[in-house]
């Protein structure tokens, strides 16, 4: 038997560290060793088979039976040993298909905390509920409420049952192993609360008949969608789906859907039907999760309030969450014209006098993207393609970084192969070089890739003209304005920066000091960790000196 290491908590009870887990096997079968005692022990065909592997040990009979008090007492103390050990157990790479990110206890407390606050439900439902962690404190606070647990995975879900049979909520528990999207729930008298951790998952791991339910489902709500969403997207409105007016929730989530394209349908839901009324946002510098580099932000709403404002907040950490109704209103009115929400947390101070947005002055534009950088960047004077097919350009950010603010030579940088559209442009003997490049180009796979194939003609990349200001747009610092007097083309590592009029060099050499020096990581979009993004329209709302200030300072 594995051997378990005891402690003594500050009140003399035994407790139990479980972290000496060697396989999923052995975790079913304390898991089970608990669950079984309890009313939620009818359990499901995949747990059962998780049971049987279990069962093939010849410990199984006896295994942790000497230490399933200490194991239950310490559970009922609020720890989550089975939970934190199947953490350990799945890596997070392997955890990561189904989301399984767990949520640590400040946030749970938070959250269950504003439920108390605002309504006395009676039923909880806890979508994704991984080991129970928000079942158990939510049945702690309303004695009175039945429990849903919804889980797909099964060792999950025998965790979870063995954790609300050691909190004594079995008799009022029940735990569905299946795809919350398509679990039906009846209708209670009175008010169901919603609250949980959505799993993430990024769309591409979603199956595309799921992404179609999204579709239609939306759709048939009036309700706008992208194909792009996560699987916290499709619980967020799975939830709007099964919630009747009068019901509440709070989840969390990474924050991204408050400003990134697929998010608009939570924000649709939030200030029409869903009924939000309070967004906690997290910094994203913070790492509120242990074994995930994600950032997060505590949605809260009532469905079908006509509440004309949501209250919005960001907090340094997790464990500042202590009021989640606290912030400032914003009008849904506001919300509903806002293309982003975390800007609305941003100081709004008036530009210095005499300064505009930079969009007032330039367009700025993404870099192109080749579809394969390994079949279109190659070295300069590249001697088996023409010449002039080759276009020195930046093709790493750190070109940019290393250039202290100018770009004095394109020696040293690759080339990007950008062939003509039409390759009757080209003289013969350079035609037969492009021709042959094609040929090998098709044979090592280019023409597949997604870019490629939906590119008309698929050999021809369509560099931009040189911008005469190159900007890095992602990094945990703030970005790098580069002027490029020597033409370099980029790619999409970098956005380039082009007057609406044209300007002197030294009007452009001032307008890119400027904004080196003007610049900060808080006018972009921050990501876990602290990296910023900065997308074209949000760089184009930087403020900097307009024409006559500029010419002024060029003089």
């Amino acid at each position: 038997m594995t051997d378990f290491t005891r402690m003594l908590t500050n009140d003399g009870t035994d407790t139990i560290d479980a972290a000496r887990f060697a396989t999923e096997q052995q975790l079913a079968a304390a898991a089970w060793g608990l669950a079984r005692h309890g009313a939620v022990a009818t359990i499901t065909e995949p747990e059962t088979r998780l049971i049987r592997e279990a069962d093939t040990s010849s410990e199984a009979e006896t295994y942790f039976e000497a230490d399933q008090e200490a194991l239950s007492a310490s559970i009922r103390l609020g720890d989550d040993p089975l939970g934190e050990a199947f953490t350990r157990l799945r890596t997070p790479a392997r955890r990561r298909g189904l989301g399984a990110v767990y949520t640590p206890a400040p946030i749970v407390d938070a959250m269950v905390g504003w439920l108390a606050e605002h309504a006395r439900p009676e039923r909880v439902v806890d979508p994704g509920a991984g080991s129970g962690r928000f079942s158990l404190k939510a049945g702690q606070a309303f004695p009175e409420a039945s429990l849903v647990a919804v889980e797909l995975d099964p060792l999950a879900a025998l965790v979870t049952r063995a954790n609300l049979t050691a909190a004594g909520l079995d008799h009022r528990s029940q735990v569905i192993v299946d795809d919350y999207r398509q679990v039906e729930l009846d209708s209670p008298q009175g008010v169901t609360a919603f609250i949980g951790n959505p799993p993430y998952v990024r769309h591409h791991d979603i199956d595309p008949g799921w992404k179609e339910w999204l579709r239609t489902s939306a759709a048939s709500c009036g309700l706008p969608v992208s194909g792009l969403a996560g699987l916290h997207m499709h619980f967020f409105l799975a939830t709007f789906l099964l919630a009747r007016p009068g019901d509440v929730g709070t989840f969390v989530t990474s924050s991204e859907w408050l400003d990134v394209n697929y998010g608009r349908l939570l924000r649709a839901m939030l200030v029409d039907g869903l009924g939000g009324e309070s967004i906690q946002l997290i910094d994203p510098r913070a790492t509120p999760f242990e074994d995930a580099a994600a950032t997060a932000a505590v949605t809260c709403f009532k469905v079908g309030s006509t509440a004309d404002s949501v209250v919005m907040h960001k907090v340094d950490s997790a464990r500042d969450l202590t009021d989640l109704t606290a912030g400032k209103p914003i009008s849904k009115r506001v919300l509903r014209n806002a293309p982003r929400w975390s800007a609305l947390l941003a100081s709004t101070k008036a530009p210095p006098q005499g300064y505009v947005e930079l969009g007032a002055l330039c367009r700025v534009h993404r870099g192109a993207v080749t579809g394969s950088n390994a079949t279109w960047i190659t070295d300069a004077n590249d001697p088996t393609l023409p010449q002039a097919v080759l276009f020195p350009s930046v093709t790493k950010a750190r070109e940019l970084f290393d250039a202290e603010g100018v770009l004095t030579s394109c020696e040293g940088l690759r080339t990007i192969i950008d062939l003509p559209v039409d390759l009757d442009e080209l003289n013969p003997n350079d035609r037969l070089l492009a021709e042959r490049f094609l040929r090998f180009a098709e044979k090592n796979g280019a023409r597949s890739s997604y870019v490629v194939s939906h590119r008309k003609p698929w050999w021809s990349v369509r560099l931009r003209p040189p911008a005469p200001i190159l900007a890095t747009y992602m990094a945990r610092r703030p970005p790098a304005f580069v002027r490029n007097p020597e033409g370099a083309r980029h790619i999409n590592v970098a956005h380039g920066i082009y007057p609406r009029e044209a300007m002197a060099d030294p009007v452009l050499d001032s307008l890119a000091r400027s904004l080196n020096v003007g610049t900060s990581t808080a006018q972009g979009r921050t990501y876990a960790g602290g990296l910023t993004k900065f997308e074209p329209s949000e760089m184009q709302r930087i403020f900097v000196p307009g024409p006559d200030l500029l010419t002024e300072m060029s003089s």
